[in-house]
């Protein structure tokens, strides 16, 4: 009885951190990687479905191919899934390649996300934290997973990490003294 309680304890503790960035328990999370759409999901997808603002111009590859899925993708569609009842198993990787990096999360909408039974699953952009990830930086955030290009590398008088404050002439931080001070 132990050993299954310990078992269950650890695999609750592992699917808690795989899908640690998935609010709220969705099934499905979903980021952008340039022009790949990824997913971390706790179910296997049996098919899926958005809409694009024709920013997916050639929508294709990824898990969905590989796992036997026909991906179609028009000027504002992007519609995957199996004729044989292959499916995307339980897992994370990238779900389908965009053709370009021009998509944002904004850019995809209406997703639509079936299980092998055909069951709606739930879905939700994953909450990544985004900051400074050069360790170089004054500014370095060591929780940031993904850098949002605020990386500053000098400190002003004041000792601001990208401060814009300087010294006038008299030596004063951020002074006004516009009088010839030499």
């Amino acid at each position: 009885m132990k050993t299954l309680r310990n078992t269950i304890f650890l695999t609750l503790a592992f699917i808690g951190f795989t899908f640690a960035n998935c609010p709220n328990g969705e099934d499905v999370c979903l980021s952008l990687d340039g022009s790949s759409l990824n997913y971390d999901s706790s179910e296997d997808i049996g098919g899926f479905q958005f809409n694009h603002d024709g920013c997916a111009t050639g929508a294709s590859g990824g898990d969905a191919a590989e796992n036997g899925f026909t991906v179609t993708a028009t000027s504002a569609t992007v519609l995957a899934f199996s004729f044989s009842g292959d499916f995307i198993p339980t897992g994370a990787g990238t779900l389908v390649d965009l053709g370009s990096a021009d998509c944002t999360e904004s850019s995809l909408t209406g997703f639509v996300f079936s299980s092998t039974a055909g069951t709606p699953l739930t879905f939700a952009w994953s909450e990544v934290a985004s900051g400074c990830t050069d360790e170089t930086a004054c500014n370095y955030d060591s929780d940031a997973e993904e850098d949002d290009g605020s990386c500053a590398y000098t400190e002003d008088c004041f000792g601001e990490c990208g401060g814009s404050a300087v010294e006038d002439c008299a030596g004063v931080c951020d002074g006004d003294a516009v009088v010839d001070c030499a």
